[in-house]
């Protein structure tokens, strides 16, 4: 249990940031669910506006620091690669 005034507000800042960090991931998550459905529906407009949203959210994430800039340069790098992948089987 925290003694100082500072140790008191340092736990505060954590969960409220916890919070928010967990908030943020969290809609990283759902966008990219939101993706792969779009993606095994056939739907290659509808992928592809999926992947802008995720691709949006992963660099505004990441520059809030929340996830490392590579880590999502990463994540958005496998989502293109099955995307396009995905298109060029229907070509």
């Amino acid at each position: 249990m925290a003694h100082t005034l500072s140790a008191k507000k340092r736990i505060r800042q954590n969960t409220a940031r916890r919070a928010l960090n967990r908030w943020r991931k969290r809609r990283i998550h759902d966008a990219v669910r939101d993706f792969e459905e779009k993606l095994h529906g056939k739907d290659v407009g509808a992928a592809e506006q999926a992947f802008v949203r995720v691709s949006s959210l992963y660099d505004k994430v990441a520059g809030k620091r929340t996830i490392h800039r590579n880590k999502a340069a990463r994540r958005k790098s496998r989502l293109a690669k099955r995307l396009n992948a995905f298109k060029s089987a229907g070509a």
